[in-house]
């Protein structure tokens, strides 16, 4: 049952037997990842729930020192673990990058050449278009496909019981279905700033903040991973939320 404005007193809740475990933008922080999913490893040992969903808000490479160490362990969580991963602008950025160098300049500003030396690549301070040309081709020739694979696969958004988990949030008023994915990928303000309810309650990233930030409809787990070294994980079973 989703969520409307007769029944906002109605906490959301997931299908019983349903464990969510989400994260937030990684940023390149393998090493927050990788003990995220150790806790995780623990906490499905010790309670051992009759289905247990990875979701993965998207922004997973740029800003932080390893993107390619993170897309390597969502990689092999998937073939391990029932895992959602979703797209985040990142990773679209990052794809229109190799198909375009000259979109290279924009990249630094997104934290692309943090990306780049991830897989090798060391680009000089301003590159001209012949060397963007360059470093975008030797960044291809260093992407392993099945991380171009991945990237290129990711959904927009996922739906469980009463949430809908998507990177940067939804444009209000406009059914849940009907979303346009610049807006999954994109929006802030607008949906930042609106009370409304969404239909589902909306877990997302994208905008960093100090902590978890609870609203009655919305929660934002993107706690800035790679500046603060804080990587939230929220749990989601029945009606219950915690984000650590």
């Amino acid at each position: 049952m989703g969520l409307s404005k007769r029944s906002h007193h109605v906490k959301p809740r997931l299908p019983d037997g349903v464990r969510i475990y989400a994260i937030g933008d990684v940023h390149g922080r393998a090493d927050l990842l990788q003990s995220l999913l150790t806790v995780i490893d623990a906490d499905l040992r010790r309670s051992r729930p009759r289905r247990a969903i990875h979701v993965f808000l998207g922004d997973y490479v740029d800003r932080g020192p390893d993107s390619r160490g993170v897309l390597d362990l969502l990689i092999h969580r998937m073939w391990t673990h029932e895992t959602v991963c979703l797209k985040g602008n990142h990773e679209v950025f990052m794809l229109d990058v190799l198909k375009d160098p000259a979109k290279l300049k924009d990249w630094r500003q997104y934290g692309g050449l943090l990306t780049l030396a991830s897989y090798g690549v060391t680009p000089t301070l301003t590159p001209t278009p012949e060397e963007q040309i360059e470093l975008i081709e030797k960044l291809r020739d260093a992407v392993p496909e099945e991380h171009l694979t991945f990237m290129e696969n990711l959904p927009s958004s996922f739906t469980c019981g009463d949430f809908f988990f998507v990177h940067a949030g939804v444009r209000p008023g406009i059914p849940l279905d009907q979303q346009r994915e610049q807006d999954l990928l994109w929006i802030r303000d607008e949906f930042l700033e609106s009370n409304e309810r969404f239909g589902k309650y909306v877990v997302h990233g994208h905008t960093p903040v100090k902590a978890a930030d609870i609203r009655p409809n919305r929660i934002n787990i993107d706690t800035g991973a790679y500046a603060t070294g804080n990587l939230t994980l929220l749990t989601i079973q029945g009606a219950s939320m915690l984000a650590i």
